[in-house]
């Protein structure tokens, strides 16, 4: 590979990096080939991702590695548990050449619950469901054993491996053990449990098993709360230890299942132009593949037209021969002998919500991707997603806003700032020093800015704001429509952000009367307005300190006639204060700053 090869190769990846998200999952590193020669895990794949390829990586393996590094794959999950079980799949699965630690085979250990007449509860690392029911598998085996102990306080399930009937039972061919004498087990072989209580117990062991756990989290919690009014601290300090263990770990994973096997999973995710389809295959309950794929729209196809087209090409390309496909609509007959399933809840509801996150990942990184080469489509996108909320008549290019900046109307300001394009532009910014206003009255003040730039600009022909934002709600927008639309009698669309009781901007205002535009406090749009706010009272409250800090720094000296900045330094140099030089005689301050000087600023103290 020739040094422009290779620089090629790692801006590329580079800008795969870039785009990554920061959540929790799995990537996988490709060859030239296109095979998988590495599989990690991260709790944020861009940090993690990242730091492979810094300049000061030392590490020799490191660098072999990024060196045959080609192209990235990765997963995202909801957490850092699922991301290392969803490693651990993709370890045994493709059997990467630079993953050493899982060659051995070894998977996370789980609990098995035996389909026998009265059911064990233990854990295991391998896999039989001709045995039992499956629970985990579990990454924390501190939680495990947290549960595995809990179970076993709370059930009592028996321990012993020898096969009981219900007619041996009933014979009386089982005699007590241990166990049983030291209050682990209830003896059911024996009678003295019911068989029916036995096996409701471990209904609700199930359960346990499961993650529906809020009843028994609520039961510990009423013990803690209990023992420690009784001064029992070492104990509810134990009890306390089960409950976040189990409200930690209990419940169940996203990626992998013992009761899903050999299952596609196929989801949509649309904009515009093109459709993105993510593909999951789950294999003995563990997610083995994850991919997204792109599909051009020639013409305004549906969901399902094109969730039919992708689910055949796919199959076909991985060569799947699972028998269920789970979607996220209604679909029939495009294949013989496989089942559609819209799950509503359960594990296969988390899995399809799992490929959804995926499929909006994937959208949201090529986004990222054409906006980063292309920074004025971000722009154009935001400002049409501002127009369209809005419904204004033209693309908000030039948006302006005001704010006011006083302290009990003393040294009265005000600001305008000016974004074009959705970016600030600074030399368009105005300070305004408040000239007809007494007193702090925010609303006046509002009204002779607005009027003052607004004037202007008419007169010297200046292009007007395609909107104007006021950083307050409705009181705001109500006095710069009085100058905008009944004194100047021009059209200029105005909106307001305003602030809840934490004075934390919470809603975008819109309209006269105003009503509440519908967006989501947490969308890249409410954060360029919130930034335009930010900016304008940074802006407006920076011109107000300074000029509060030129009135405070202001003296008596200042207001005689003749007297510099040099002689006022010198005369505070020697004398410290203007007390000091009041009371000082004129001969004194002459030999300071000189007979003609000096004799001034006697006569102004003492005429």
């Amino acid at each position: 590979m020739t040094r422009e090869e290779n620089e090629a190769r790692l801006a590329k990846l580079k800008l795969i990096v870039s785009r990554l998200p920061e959540k929790p999952g799995s990537y996988q590193y490709y060859d030239a080939e296109g095979t998988i020669i590495y599989v990690g895990k991260a709790k944020n794949l861009k940090a993690r991702v990242s730091s492979y390829f810094h300049t000061e990586v030392d590490r020799y393996k490191t660098k072999v590695l990024v060196s045959k590094i080609h192209d990235i794959s990765y997963t995202v999950v909801n957490t850092e548990e699922d991301a290392l079980l969803l490693e651990n799949s993709l370890i045994k699965k493709y059997n990467p050449r630079y993953n050493v630690l899982l060659k051995d085979g070894k998977t996370y250990p789980s609990i098995c619950v035996t389909n026998e007449l009265l059911p064990r509860i233990f854990k295991t690392r391998t896999i039989n469901k001709k045995w039992g029911s499956y629970y985990g598998p579990y990454s924390h085996i501190s939680s495990m054993y947290a549960v595995l102990d809990l179970i076993n306080k709370l059930y009592h399930p028996r321990t012993c491996r020898q096969p009981i009937t219900k007619e041996g039972i009933e014979q009386s061919k089982y005699q007590l053990c241990l166990e049983y004498h030291i209050k682990n087990c209830k003896g059911p072989c024996t009678a003295r449990q019911s068989i029916e209580n036995y096996r409701k117990n471990i209904d609700q062991a199930r359960e346990i098993l499961k993650g529906n756990t809020r009843n028994l989290l609520k039961m510990l919690r009423e013990e803690m709360t209990t023992l420690a009014e009784e001064l029992k601290f070492e104990e509810a300090e134990e009890v306390k230890k089960k409950y976040l263990l189990i409200d930690s770990f209990v419940s169940s994973s996203e990626v992998v299942s013992h009761t899903i096997n050999n299952v596609d999973v196929f989801t949509i995710t649309n904009d515009e132009r093109i459709a993105f389809v993510n593909y999951l295959h789950v294999s003995n309950g563990a997610i083995n593949q994850s991919f997204t794929f792109e599909y051009k729209k020639k013409l305004d196809e549906t969901d399902e037209e094109l969730l039919q087209l992708a689910i055949v090409e796919m199959r076909e390309r991985f060569a799947s021969q699972a028998k269920e496909i789970i979607v996220p609509i209604e679909m029939e007959g495009i294949l013989e002998n496989v089942t559609f399933t819209v799950p509503q809840r359960g594990d296969k509801r988390k899995l399809l919500e799992l490929s959804q996150m995926n499929g909006k990942q994937y959208k949201i990184d090529r986004l990222k991707q054409a906006e980063k080469l292309n920074p004025e489509q971000k722009q154009t996108r935001l400002m049409k997603e501002l127009q369209e909320k809005l419904r204004l008549a033209k693309l908000p290019y030039q948006i302006e806003c005001f704010d006011n900046s006083n302290i009990s109307g003393t040294d009265a300001v005000a600001g305008c700032v000016v974004f074009k394009g959705m970016k600030p532009s600074k030399k368009d910014y105005k300070r305004y020093n408040i000239k007809t206003v007494e007193g702090p009255d925010d609303y006046a003040s509002m009204k002779e800015v607005v009027r003052r730039r607004y004037t202007r600009m008419i007169e010297e022909g200046e292009p007007l704001p395609d909107l104007i934002i006021t950083d307050g709600g409705r009181g705001q927008m109500e006095v710069v429509r009085e100058v905008i639309q009944d004194e100047l009698n021009i059209d200029i669309p105005i909106a307001g952000l305003a602030k809840d009781n934490r004075h934390r901007t919470n809603e975008l205002l819109y309209g006269f009367p105003p009503v509440t535009i519908g967006l989501k406090t947490d969308s890249e749009l409410f954060h360029v307005l919130t930034r335009i706010q930010d900016e304008v009272h940074r802006f407006a409250i920076t011109f107000h300190r300074e000029k509060r800090s030129k009135h405070q720094l202001h003296s008596e000296l200042d207001d005689i006639k003749g007297i510099g900045p040099k002689t006022k330094e010198a005369l505070l140099k020697q004398f410290k204060s203007v007390k000091r030089i009041k009371e000082a005689d004129s001969q004194s301050i002459i030999e300071v700053v000189g007979t003609a000087k000096g004799q001034i600023i006697y006569d102004h103290f003492h005429r």
